[in-house]
């Protein structure tokens, strides 16, 4: 038997993912019981089998909570509340339960990979349907603004960031792996960023997880390792980018009544654009309901905190590198050069909320993920 203890620390703990390595544990069906409730709770072990996450459904500030790991009592499997289905050469549709959560599209047909939609707490998309669907009273500007994204304007002088011609690409190779359970589903990744003539510039790695938290809010954590496999990279100082991108639903722009607002107190495109902040969160009506989304910097993220290319018309983008616009200044340069064979991994959280910033408890629910509950184990 493996013992577990969590520990609240400074901060309510809802809904939030847990995390604890173990020793190997074999090809023993296992439970992990709730030690004061005596009910089983599902979790789900990695491939290596030796790191174990769960959700903790609520545990207050300055509370533990025990756990017991040992020999299950059955041997069926769970089911895997967080599926995924390929759609071969195209996409891999996320669900909880039957309800499809988002997709991973990575076909040829796309310039760069994408996730769309992103289903809110009511069941609708909190982010734009254009270009993928063409949807009456959307914005259709910025043609390059797919859902959520990664990508950049100038990597070794490639524009990897738009549509227009002479693009690069971000061409998707292969997945490292895709899993499935009764807590979270991993997409895994491999892409290459190429030029518009196909030379390769850099590699890619990235993670996608999705937690198989209750519909009244969505958590996505979100990994890009950027590899510099074909000589050094070097990142141009420009706006036109984000490591990770959103494009808000059109009702939801602050230009229509929507609200941005950062972990500064910055409201809207004027107190925010181009300002570094912990996180930024953007709100607004979606089918008449106020729902918001959250993009959550982590402090071991190259020049924590990002700054923020967010616009009153629906862009949110974690953007490190556009300094000489941020600061309207030429002399104050934010490139950056990867040596060959180093890497720069940057990670994020997206978290689907009911409400505004405030509603939604993001700042609390940010401490989740960066000052996550403690947990200690005992073999």
């Amino acid at each position: 038997m493996v013992r577990i203890t969590v520990s609240a620390g400074n901060h309510d703990r809802i809904f939030t993912p847990v995390s604890a390595d173990l020793p190997a544990q074999g090809d023993t069906a296992l439970e992990l019981i709730d030690q004061e409730s005596q009910r089983a709770v599902p979790f789900q072990l990695d491939a290596t089998g030796t790191r174990i996450t769960w959700l903790i459904d609520h545990l207050a500030a300055g509370q533990s909570r025990t756990y017991a790991l040992c020999p299950a009592s059955s041997t069926a499997v769970p089911p895997a509340t967080v599926s995924l289905t390929e759609v071969p050469n195209d996409r891999v549709e996320v669900r909880i339960g039957d309800e499809l959560i988002t997709s991973y599209y990575y076909g040829s047909a796309y310039p760069r990979p994408f996730l769309y939609p992103l289903i809110g707490p009511y069941g609708a998309s909190v982010t734009r349907h254009f270009p993928m669907q063409n949807i009456e009273g959307e914005r259709q500007d910025h043609k390059h603004h797919r859902s959520v994204y990664t990508a950049y304007g100038d990597v070794n002088g490639v524009d990897d960031w738009s549509e227009e011609p002479g693009h690069g690409r971000i061409v998707h190779t292969g997945f490292q792996g895709l899993e499935q359970g009764p807590v979270y589903a991993t997409i895994r990744s491999q892409s290459d960023w190429v030029s518009n003539s196909g030379e390769k510039v850099m590699s890619e790695s990235r993670a996608v997880t999705i937690y198989g938290v209750p519909s009244a809010a969505r958590i996505l954590d979100y990994e890009v390792r950027l590899t510099a496999t074909v000589g050094e990279v070097k990142f141009g100082d420009t706006k036109e980018g984000g490591i990770l991108s959103v494009r808000v639903a059109t009702s939801m722009d602050a230009a229509r009544g929507g609200k941005i607002e950062n972990s500064y107190g910055g409201v809207n495109e004027k107190e925010t654009w181009g300002k570094r902040a912990e996180w930024c969160d953007y709100s607004g009506p979606v089918e008449g309901k106020w729902v918001g989304i959250a993009v959550m910097d982590h402090p071991g993220n190259f020049r924590y905190p990002t700054y923020w290319h967010v616009r009153d018309y629906g862009l949110m983008t974690a953007n490190m590198f556009g300094l000489s616009a941020f600061y309207n200044d030429p002399q104050r340069r934010g490139d950056y050069t990867l040596p060959e064979g180093e890497s720069l991994v940057f990670r994020y959280r997206i978290y689907v909320h009911p409400g505004d910033a405030t509603q939604g408890k993001v700042a609390a629910r940010y401490h989740d993920f960066v000052n996550p509950p403690v947990v200690t184990v005992e073999a």
